[in-house]
């Protein structure tokens, strides 16, 4: 991408951190909870916390892009959108993170952890804060939308690619623990990246910033798909890649941790499909072993490096960044040039900050 469109990138995110933390300030003010709760407010601040802790905000750049594809002018209600996907994200990693009994998120300590630490002697009262705190989030996060200075119209397609999208995360959050119940396919793991990553990280920001432009996403609603889910794969990989490959400073999270947890990422089946005799046995032993050290996860890693499995998933990831790109290309009759420039390029810088 050029310094032009990176710099307009980091004006996004710069730009929704303001919002977003605009928002938590008058947040407490608009949600009616009796004076006498101090439950409410703390849950209010663990979401605050986790909300603001981070994240490129790559859905934000994807609604202020999307929009850019119709008009180069200010549009009214992106704010109002970006604020209810940055939210639907937050109850996301809320509840992922209590799924997955993950102690850290974003640098700091995830909201299930961060209740275990307040009712220490009450485990069930600090999972059910947890699981409310998602929900909180979630319901905030179609409130936003519903207040929306936008058309009736439009506020309804809104709501209505926002819910869709909530709907079809939980179905990827159920195919993603069913997934790691089996040995997944090529095929599965596709599907999963799908579900429970793309279509709202990718597919609704899309649709919402159209939306908001005054465009009619429903009518390219296939090609659009098609975009997201090669996206979303691009990136689930990515995410799987670092999990084991990356640098735990920079993630704000241990690594080996899909390992630990017995999850059929694309990094766990490519280890496995390239290994065999004490190799294989050295990975199947950390898989799923909760107490695997950091040597072990250590070892893991040096043999897949060993065996190429960096190599072929990096090769992997760029294969189906070139194809959304190709997807993107065909755009360019259609909608303004610069911006569909940007879709076209967007996949491949994803993957080239993979290392």
């Amino acid at each position: 991408m050029t310094e032009q469109v990176l710099d307009r990138v980091a004006g996004h995110e710069r730009r929704f951190n303001m919002l977003f933390e605009e928002y938590f300030d008058t947040l407490s003010a608009g949600v009616d909870a009796p004076s006498f709760s101090r439950f409410t407010p703390d849950c209010l601040q663990l979401l605050r916390d986790l909300s603001l802790r981070g994240g490129k905000r790559m859905r934000v750049v994807l609604l202020h892009e999307a929009a850019r594809l119709v008009t180069a002018e200010p549009v009214e209600g992106l704010d109002a959108a970006a604020l209810s996907i940055e939210l639907l994200q937050t109850h996301g990693l809320v509840h992922d993170d209590l799924i997955d009994d993950s102690s850290t998120r974003r640098g700091g300590p995830s909201t299930y952890y961060a209740y275990r630490e307040r009712f220490p002697g009450h485990p069930q009262t600090a999972l059910g804060l947890t699981v409310l705190a998602g929900d909180l989030a979630l319901a905030l996060s179609l409130r936003v939308l519903l207040d929306a200075k936008v058309p009736v119209a439009v506020r309804q397609a809104m709501v209505e690619v926002h819910t869709r999208a909530a709907a079809d995360t939980f179905v990827g959050q159920i195919i993603d623990l069913e997934r790691d119940a089996t040995t997944p396919d090529e095929e599965v793991l596709h599907c999963v990246a799908d579900y429970k990553s793309a279509r709202y990280s990718i597919l609704a920001p899309l649709q919402l910033g159209l939306l908001a432009a005054g465009e009619r996403p429903d009518l390219f609603l296939q090609e659009l798909r098609e975009y997201a889910r090669l996206v979303g794969i691009c990136g689930q990989m990515r995410d799987d890649y670092l999990d084991l490959f990356g640098d735990a400073a920079t993630m704000g999270k241990p690594t080996g941790t899909d390992l630990r947890d017995g999850k059929h990422s694309y990094t766990v089946s490519a280890l496995l499909s390239a290994v065999d005799g004490p190799e294989r046995a050295v990975v199947q032993a950390a898989l799923g072993d909760p107490s695997c050290t950091p040597e072990t996860i250590a070892a893991v890693r040096e043999i897949g490096e060993r065996r190429g499995v960096t190599v072929r998933m990096r090769a992997d990831m760029r294969r189906y960044a070139e194809q959304a790109s190709i997807v993107a290309a065909g755009w360019q009759p259609r909608w303004r040039e610069e911006a569909v420039t940007f879709f076209e390029h967007l996949p491949l810088w994803s993957v080239e900050r993979a290392g």
